[in-house]
């Protein structure tokens, strides 16, 4: 960063929304009605996503757990990544907050003015659509994530870096 140029203002994480975060991908979380009863009336079922989008040139589905350690906040942001093949899912197991950066698919974004933050409640999870930029995992909370994606013979991941560092905040750390 340059000594002269004055630091950007921080990025402030949102509450993550379906809305607001639906250029970006799909939020996972418990609708709070529907579903059908399953199990002899023990357990509801709520099909949330019917394609995940993770077969593309002859892609197959990964299932993994990522284990977070905590991240402390103001973080300092320098790259970003995309899977431009398939989509990426992120699923906390127990209540684990995150802080997702993302910026839309297309071209790498440069700058502060292409990114967007938001944060989870701890009990919602993401699915980011095929080649939507984001940052690497930014738990809040420490602990266990599914992660869903692609796998194939050749790695999907695309990565660049920010013309100047930028700082996200969480409401908590501001």
């Amino acid at each position: 960063m340059n000594a002269e140029s004055p630091l950007a203002a921080p990025l402030v994480a949102q509450p993550l929304t379906s809305t607001a975060f639906a250029p970006f991908g799909t939020v996972i979380e418990a609708p709070a009605e529907g579903g059908r009863l399953i199990n002899s009336g023990n357990a509801r079922r709520f099909d949330l996503l019917g394609d995940l989008q993770l077969d593309a040139d002859g892609g197959r589905p990964m299932l993994a757990l990522f284990r977070a350690q905590a991240r402390s906040f103001p973080h300092e942001v320098t790259e970003m990544e995309r899977h431009a093949l398939g989509s990426q899912t992120f699923v906390p197991l127990g209540e684990r907050r995150f802080v997702i950066v993302v910026a839309r698919a297309g071209d790498a974004p440069v700058s502060h003015r292409d990114l967007a933050a938001f944060v989870t409640d701890g009990h919602q999870g993401v699915v980011l659509a095929p080649g939507t930029w984001h940052h690497a995992l930014l738990a809040v909370d420490a602990g266990d994530f599914v992660v869903i994606e692609r796998a194939a013979a050749a790695v999907d991941c695309d990565v660049c870096w920010l013309q100047e560092p930028l700082r996200v905040v969480t409401a908590a750390s501001r």
